[in-house]
C-alpha cells in the first residue's frame, strides 16, 4: 500500500492570479477556450483548486462553478463540477445522489465504502452532514437492509485496525472461522464474514486468505463467489480485492465502465478525479499489467471531444 503513486501533484509554480485571468479570458466572448481550462484544472491539486474558486470569487463577483456551468456541456461539465468541490465534498455529493429517489446505487455505495481509509469515513460523513445536513449512517440504513446495511454500518464505524502488524495466530483463527461460517457448514454466517472483513488490517487479511486457502483447498474469492449472492457479495468480493491490492481493484472497476454496450462516464469520474491524488499512477500500471492496454488508450476509444482530454490531461 505504501507505494502507491498519485497522477496530479501540487503545481510548483502555481500563481493563483494568474489561473483565474486566464479561465476568466477562457470563458470570455463567443465559445469557450476548453483546452486553456484543462490545462489549469487537470494540473493543479484540489487545495489549489479550491484556492482559484476562492480567489475568482472574490476577484469577478462570479461563482467559477456558475460560469463553467454556463459554459460547458454534458460529461465534460460533470467531471469539471466534480474537480471543483473539495474531494470528500465530492464523494458526499456523489453518495447522496447514488441514495437519492426510487432505487439505490448500491454499486456506488459499495465501491466508496469498501475501499476508504478510517480518516476517508470520517471526513465524508462530516462533509456529508455539512452539504446535505443529514446522517450518512441514518440515510444508509434506510436505503439499504440485511446483511448489506449490517456490513456498511460497520465500515462507518472506522474501526478497521491500520497497523501492518500480521498476527499469525490471529490469521490462522480468522482463516478457521472463515471456512466454518461459509463452506464448513450448511449456510453462511454473514456476521463473520463482515465483521473480519472490515475490522482486520490488509496484510493481516492477506495472511488471513493465505491459510484459507491452505484450509479449505480454495481461494477467498471462490468461496465467497459460490457462498454469497448479490450486494452481498459485491460487498465481499470489493473487501477482499482491496485487502490484496486496491490498485487493480480500481482498474477493474474503470474496465468494468467501459465494457460492453456503453460507457459509465460517472464512475469513469469519480475514480479517475477521485484518485487522481492518490494512487492513479498506481492504478495505470496495474491496468496496463491486467489488461495488456493502457488506461490512456482505453479511455481513448471509449470517450469523446474535450470529456476525454480532460481525463487524459488527469491521467497524465
Amino acid at each position: 500500500m505504501g507505494n502507491a503513486q498519485p497522477t496530479v501533484v501540487p503545481y510548483e509554480d502555481f500563481d493563483v492570479v494568474a489561473d483565474i485571468k486566464a479561465i476568466r479570458k477562457a470563458c470570455k466572448g463567443m465559445g469557450t477556450d476548453e483546452e486553456a481550462v484543462i490545462s489549469i484544472l487537470a494540473n493543479r491539486s484540489a487545495a489549489q483548486r479550491m484556492e482559484i474558486k476562492q480567489a475568482y470569487f472574490e476577484k469577478y463577483d462570479d461563482e467559477l462553478e456558475e460560469v463553467l456551468k454556463s459554459e460547458l456541456t454534458g460529461n465534460f461539465e460533470k467531471a469539471i463540477i466534480a474537480m471543483l468541490d473539495p474531494p470528500h465534498i465530492y464523494i458526499a455529493k456523489e453518495l447522496r445522489k447514488a441514495m437519492k429517489g426510487a432505487g439505490t446505487d448500491e454499486d456506488v455505495l459499495v465501491e466508496i465504502l469498501c475501499t476508504c481509509t478510517n480518516q476517508d469515513i470520517l471526513n465524508i460523513k462530516e462533509a456529508y452532514a455539512q452539504v446535505h445536513e443529514r446522517d450518512l449512517e441514518a440515510d444508509i440504513e434506510d436505503d439499504t437492509s440485511g446483511d448489506v446495511r449490517n456490513l456498511l454500518v460497520s465500515l462507518l464505524q472506522a474501526s478497521r485496525d491500520e497497523s501492518y502488524e500480521v498476527d499469525e495466530g490471529l490469521a490462522e483463527q480468522d482463516a478457521t472461522s472463515l471456512f466454518e461460517a461459509g463452506e464448513g457448514r450448511f449456510g453462511t454466517d454473514e456476521s463473520t464474514f463482515t465483521y473480519i472483513l472490515t475490522h482486520r488490517n490488509y496484510l493481516q487479511l492477506q495472511a488471513t486468505f493465505k491459510i484459507y486457502e491452505s484450509l479449505s483447498g480454495t481461494d477467498i474469492l471462490d468461496a465467497i463467489d459460490s457462498e454469497a449472492t448479490g450486494t452481498l457479495k459485491d460487498c465481499y468480493i470489493t473487501l477482499v480485492r482491496c485487502a490484496k491490492n486496491p490498485q487493480l481493484y480500481f482498474a477493474r472497476r474503470l474496465n468494468a465502465a467501459m465494457k460492453g454496450a456503453g460507457t459509465d462516464e460517472d464512475t469513469l469520474i469519480r475514480i479517475i478525479v477521485g484518485r487522481s491524488e492518490v494512487d492513479l499512477e498506481t492504478i495505470k500500471d496495474m491496468y496496463l499489467e491486467k489488461y495488456d492496454m493502457t488506461l490512456k488508450d482505453a479511455l481513448s476509444s471509449e470517450c469523446g471531444g474535450d470529456f476525454k482530454r480532460l481525463l487524459l490531461a488527469i491521467l497524465h
